[in-house]
């Protein structure tokens, strides 16, 4: 399955949808679209994970280095949506405490 990331920015806040499994293949797009958004002066992201089925570490380690560079950028970075088999990889690695889960 492919990965495809739309993003949507409004004023100093942008959405970022993910679509597609997240893993080691397609972790470099993931970073250089999570990269493009975190040179723009934003507030907040929020990374939208409703359609993503499947995410292993490499995709988790992604997530976490951009929410350290969002936070060393003055912003803030939140995983809405995750589906409840990637909730719980983010659970069971511990990096809740990295970013804010919204899970509604």
């Amino acid at each position: 399955m492919s990965l495809s990331v739309k993003t949507e920015k409004t004023g100093s806040h942008v959405d970022v949808v993910i679509l597609g499994e997240v893993d080691v293949s397609c972790a470099p797009d993931l970073t250089e679209a999570l990269a493009s958004v975190l040179e723009d002066d934003v507030a907040t992201i929020d990374v939208d994970m409703a359609q993503v089925p499947y995410i292993d570490s490499t995709g988790i380690g992604v997530l976490v280095a951009a929410a350290h560079r969002a936070q060393d950028a003055g912003s803030e970075l939140t995983v809405s949506r995750p589906q409840p088999n990637v909730l719980r990889v983010l659970t069971l690695l511990g990096v809740g405490s990295e970013f804010n889960v919204n899970e509604a």
